[in-house]
């Protein structure tokens, strides 16, 4: 009776941790200053709590490992009113949805260690700063598997805000977001960037040069668009056109130039043939349109003034 009683406790002291081995137990995953703590917030009162020996926060052989109280602070007024329940004073420092602790001062714990990356020394003044997002808004520390460090379910965490990036991620031509492949952060820095919109390179361009690197060039005939901004053309989060383009050509090359039309081919000598470029207009609206001809469109070397033909002609 006695084994069969101890079976028991065992099998139900695993239904209560859940994933987390009986082996790891309070004592063995915080540091001596935080046996305050874990007197009190052991296996029965958050289970949860165990999986931050999973973490980096939970190394004890690391000498930077901090303890709970560099996180929730001293919290000595919860320490007396500890036992009480629902009545029992918060900690100093709270990072729940019911806590009332200041972005600023969340994000100040976090900050007296992580600040120090060079990743990380720009949040001040960040898009993400300036609108009052903590830290624990989108990591979960206590967890031993954060999502948002997975490129696989980081997506997930973004999109609780980013709603409209979502839609855009699940129109047929996209980056490989959906498929776990890539990350928001592969082009984003979300603790802040000297680029904008908080691109991990000085400019968009450049944060689309790290894969696209076909693209950059230099060539001796450039499309000033492509050095200046790709999103001019693409709209790198999802679109219904082709290679995301945020109209399909034509008409994506006719919101900065000119239309091959009728009184254009008159003007340049062409002869109103039905077989004319640009006097029907089926061979610019049909096929690849502006791509049929201009096939290279990033850029070129191809000497394009030599020898132009009648309608390139300027009289």
């Amino acid at each position: 009776m006695k084994l069969l009683r101890q079976a028991m406790t065992g099998f139900l002291l695993m239904g209560v941790l859940g994933s987390v081995p009986p082996a790891l137990a309070a004592d063995d995953l915080f540091l001596n200053g935080d046996a305050k703590c874990t007197a009190c917030h052991d296996e029965g009162d958050g289970p949860d709590l165990l999986l931050m020996g999973k973490t980096k926060h939970g190394t004890n052989a690391d000498k930077r490992t901090p303890t709970c109280t560099n996180c929730h602070g001293s919290s000595e007024t919860h320490l007396k009113g500890a036992g009480k329940g629902d009545t029992s004073p918060l900690p100093d420092i709270t990072y729940g949805r019911k806590g009332k602790t200041s972005p600023d001062a969340r994000n100040g714990a976090c900050l007296s260690c992580h600040q120090k990356d060079a990743k990380r020394m720009l949040w001040m003044g960040s898009q993400h700063q300036a609108r009052d997002v903590s830290c624990s808004s989108c990591h979960q520390v206590h967890s031993g598997k954060d999502k948002v460090r997975d490129k696989r379910t980081q997506p997930d965490v973004c999109y609780t805000c980013h709603k409209e990036q979502r839609a855009q991620a699940n129109r047929p031509s996209h980056h490989p977001v959906p498929e776990g492949k890539m990350g928001c952060s592969d082009c984003h820095n979300v603790h802040g960037s000297a680029g904008p919109k908080l691109m991990k390179r000085d400019s968009v361009v450049d944060t689309c040069y790290t894969c696209h690197m076909e693209k950059r060039g230099p060539f001796v005939h450039n499309h000033e668009p492509v050095n200046d901004d790709c999103t001019i053309c693409h709209n790198p989060h999802g679109t219904t056109a082709e290679s995301m383009l945020k109209v399909r050509p034509p008409f994506l090359c006719q919101q900065c130039h000119t239309p091959h039309v009728p009184s254009q081919a008159l003007l340049y000598g062409q002869a109103p043939t039905p077989n004319n470029i640009g006097w029907n207009g089926a061979s610019v609206t049909q096929g690849r349109a502006c791509l049929n001809c201009h096939t290279q469109i990033h850029g070129s070397n191809n000497p394009s003034a030599t020898n132009p033909t009648p309608q390139f002609l300027f009289r």
